[in-house]
């Protein structure tokens, strides 16, 4: 089976093209390829799939076999493989996701192929039940969650998938790795969620780690950094424009106040292509 490793700001998954393979058991693929020096190495796996409402459709599994409804440095490299191999021959074009059809615009080089996309990520949604959370609340800013005696100020926003921001003096010493996976499936979020460790520089400068749903901590997370520009606003700490500092690069995002939707830009890059071998 031929595959492509991609990556948008480190944010690596494996891609396969639905159009012309078939994949059985997705989920159980995921966690095969996934792993480093036994298969890929990746955040998880990428279907590229025909659409009946859009000029494709994305399905993504987690390196832990779980699906997720929808991922920005994902979507931006599933939108550049559906250009630069042909799929698609459009420069503004509709995926599907599982959290709503998306609109994306390609900026290309002199030679044709993407250089940068711009998500329409869409209105947050900030109902707290609705993210989902047990906080019955709109919007949801500061709600306290503890991790061994250690409090976190949480602000909820949901990407089409659940985000719990808090604001840290350094992500570089923050404890992602320890405190992330236990205020992911803290019981405040019934369907688990997406943690993020925020530094505001300036008002329009962010610095961000996160621990992601499903996989742990990964180098972007782009409807992370989509969250993070909202819950910044929504605590007064920046403009509604911010470039976005992660790990693996930086994202630039905006909280559109005409419509209210959030748009994130960035890299889509190729890796490698390749062909699974094993069963």
């Amino acid at each position: 089976m031929k595959f492509t490793k991609m990556e948008g700001c480190g944010n690596d998954y494996v891609y396969i093209n639905g159009f012309e393979e078939r994949v059985d058991d997705p989920a159980a693929l995921s966690i095969h390829m996934s792993r480093y020096h036994f298969g890929c190495g990746s955040d998880g796996l990428i279907l590229i799939l025909p659409s009946r409402v859009a000029d494709a459709r994305m399905q993504m599994f987690n390196n832990d076999g779980s699906e997720s409804e929808m991922c920005g440095n994902g979507i931006r490299c599933v939108a550049a493989y559906c250009h630069d191999r042909g799929l698609v021959n459009k420069t503004v074009m509709t995926i599907e996701t599982g959290a709503g059809v998306k609109t994306l615009r390609l900026t290309l080089r002199p030679d044709g192929t993407t250089e940068t996309v711009r998500v329409d990520m869409g209105a947050p949604i900030l109902e707290g039940l609705q993210i989902p959370s047990v906080v019955n609340a709109c919007p949801v800013v500061g709600h306290p969650v503890t991790v061994e005696g250690v409090p976190y100020a949480m602000t909820l926003v949901s990407m089409g998938n659940p985000h719990a921001v808090t604001f840290v003096d350094d992500p570089d010493t923050a404890p992602v790795t320890t405190d992330g996976p236990v205020l992911e499936c803290d019981p405040v979020f019934p369907r688990k969620a997406n943690i993020e460790f925020v530094q505001v520089i300036d008002p329009t400068h962010v610095k961000m780690r996160v621990w992601e749903r499903g996989t742990g901590e990964t180098l972007a997370c782009g409807t992370g950094a989509s969250a993070v520009m909202v819950a910044c606003v929504l605590n007064g700490l920046t403009e509604r424009h911010a470039e976005i500092a992660l790990p693996g690069g930086k994202l630039n995002l905006e909280w559109n106040e005409q419509d209210g939707h959030v748009y994130m830009t960035g890299p889509a890059t190729f890796v490698y292509d390749g062909q699974w071998l094993q069963d």
